[in-house]
């Protein structure tokens, strides 16, 4: 179903402002029937697919997923220009986002694992 101009602009003040009322007074509403109108448009499919699909757009326009991370980290690791201490620590941190630091513990020796348990209970205990 096509969208009127009046519910575009809705949904796209309830995006900014995530306010059913707010949005339809902005977009041109009646003040005394835009809390209901307001109400009601968010409880049309078509609207809430419309608002979905744009707030899906901004945000991946705002935000950065792991892959462009990684590959801006590595393009400062790469980078001759960049300072030591930068190329550093971005490698630390391509390092442990590849769990390069996770430390392992051999369940075979109880005495490691009985320790370790037992001062994990008493850090515990003391939080109390």
């Amino acid at each position: 179903m096509k969208l009127t101009e009046k519910q575009k602009r809705f949904c796209d003040y309830y995006i900014a402002s995530a306010n059913a009322t707010e949005s339809a007074i902005k977009a041109g509403y009646s003040k005394r029937t835009a809390k209901v109108i307001g109400a009601e448009n968010l409880t049309k499919p078509y609207l809430r697919e419309y608002i979905e699909k744009r707030q899906k757009e901004t945000q991946s326009k705002r935000t950065a997923d792991m892959t462009e991370v990684k590959e801006f980290w590595a393009s400062v690791l790469r980078d001759k220009e960049e300072s030591m201490a930068n190329r550093v620590k971005v490698s630390e941190l391509i390092a442990k986002s590849n769990n390069a630091f996770s430390e392992t513990l051999n369940v075979n020796d109880n005495s490691k694992a009985t320790s370790l348990l037992e001062s994990i209970n008493k850090q515990m205990n003391n939080k109390d």
